[in-house]
């Protein structure tokens, strides 16, 4: 018994948390991810394609693996293999119309999502004001909290379309006086999105002229996310706000492999900036993950060697990918408006949202539930119908979830097979409705 009181007394009882972590605990992704799992039979849900990457690249993969170069087995250099950080300066040099030094001006991280982390840990600081465009991917808010600074959200507002034509993501618009009273000596960044996920708006040169003139006129830095940068659709143009005046010297490029090549499980990622925002992500990166896999940056070289050499021609990954994802956007849009699941039309991304106002009837309100609508819609969704999708409020703050609690976001970058059995759930579920 003497035993036992010690080891009852040696029980910690002080907390174990670290502060930074409270009231981040919650994901969407660890929660939807899992339902997917267990009920679903098509998933629509989580942003990766169910298809191959390209040929050339898993080649590449597979010969950097069993070559003769055994040293990309072993550790590389810490911010970017050489080969990989070289073709990106000069791929990103082209599309910036700069000279870009491989070494100080690209760093490769472990996903788009390391980048981000590093950037929200280098340059927030506690009390700091980090301005995001809501609807956001969901990890903005956590990541600027972790770095003790506080998120200002300001919503894209929908406008109705004319003429019962289908709204688009260009729809959904920043209001100019709105955005700008976000804007104070708190603020130290902003982080835009574009093409956005998860509406796949693609802000056009106004938008982003008018966010470039407030990030210069308060001496602000922008966090540019701009993972799904070959994915526009109906020829439009991504515009990298670094290239618009006074923006290249503070804002922060963040690419990744996974949506570039449609390999999300490489976890290959970039940041391209100027060296004076870089040297602070690198002293991030080198005391956190200091290192990303060798092979896998080896074959993302080799991948975006062969994409500089057919740049803008008709077999060039960049011009095919994009073509073939409009095809299935255009048909799961159909596909949606034919059951009155009305479709909000993406110019780019894997993404869809979708109003869901005429099928609330099958899934019933619960007064005063504190989760909001479109959740338990979805998670009613996978576990009676087999068709995953993600809530559109968890891309919204808390206060605003329920503003925007009738949407769904679908994942449309799937094989042909996939979205023809999502096309068969929704019929069967609308004959359901409609049979007396």
């Amino acid at each position: 018994s003497h035993f036992l009181s010690l080891s009852l007394q040696a029980k910690m009882s002080r907390p174990v948390q670290a502060r930074r972590l409270e009231g981040i605990d919650k994901n969407i992704w660890v929660e939807f991810v899992k339902l997917a799992a267990t009920y679903s039979t098509v998933n629509l849900g989580q942003g990766f394609p169910d298809f191959p990457p390209p040929d050339f690249l898993k080649e590449a993969f597979v010969g950097a693996l069993s070559g003769e170069n055994q040293m990309l087995h072993q550790y590389t250099r810490a911010f970017g293999h050489p080969p990989l950080v070289k073709i990106l300066a000069q791929f990103f040099g082209k599309l910036l119309g700069r000279d870009l030094d491989p070494m100080t001006d690209v760093m490769v991280t472990v996903g788009a999502y390391q980048a981000l982390f590093c950037c929200f840990q280098a340059f927030v600081d506690e009390g700091d004001e980090v301005i995001i465009i809501e609807p956001f991917f969901d990890c903005y808010e956590p990541m600027v909290k972790m770095a003790g600074g506080t998120p200002v959200f300001v919503p894209l507002r929908p406008k109705a379309p004319k003429d019962g034509k289908l709204m688009s993501s260009a729809d959904w618009q920043l209001d100019p006086a709105e955005l700008a009273s976000k804007f104070s000596e708190r603020t130290k960044a902003i982080v835009l999105n574009s093409p956005n996920n998860p509406l796949g708006k693609v802000f056009s040169r106004g938008e982003l002229e008018l966010i470039a003139d407030l990030c210069v006129k308060h001496d602000i830095l922008c966090i540019s996310d701009e993972v799904y940068e070959w994915l526009v659709y109906d020829g439009k143009e991504h515009i990298r706000i670094a290239s618009l005046h006074g923006m290249w010297d503070r804002t922060v490029i963040i690419g990744s492999a996974g949506k570039t090549f449609s390999a999300t499980g490489w976890k290959v990622g970039w940041t391209v900036g100027p060296n004076r925002l870089l040297r602070h992500l690198r002293t991030m990166h080198q005391n956190s993950v200091y290192h990303c896999a060798t092979v896998a940056q080896e074959a993302v070289a080799q991948g975006f060697q062969r994409e500089l050499e057919r740049y803008g021609k008709p077999d060039s990954y960049f011009v095919q990918l994009p073509k073939e994802l409009q095809q299935k956007r255009d048909w799961l849009v159909q596909s949606l408006d034919a059951v009155g699941m009305k479709p909000i039309v993406p110019e780019g991304t894997y993404f869809l949202v979708a109003d869901i106002s005429e099928f609330k009837s099958d899934v019933p309100d619960v007064p005063d539930s504190d989760e909001p609508y479109d959740s338990r819609f979805a998670k009613w969704m996978v576990k009676n119908k087999g068709l995953a999708a993600i809530p559109l409020s968890a891309f919204y703050c808390g206060p605003h979830k329920n503003n925007y609690n009738h949407f769904i976001r679908f994942c449309f970058a799937k094989e042909e097979a996939t979205l023809k059995a999502a096309n068969d759930i929704l019929q069967k579920w609308k004959r359901e409705k409609t049979s007396p």
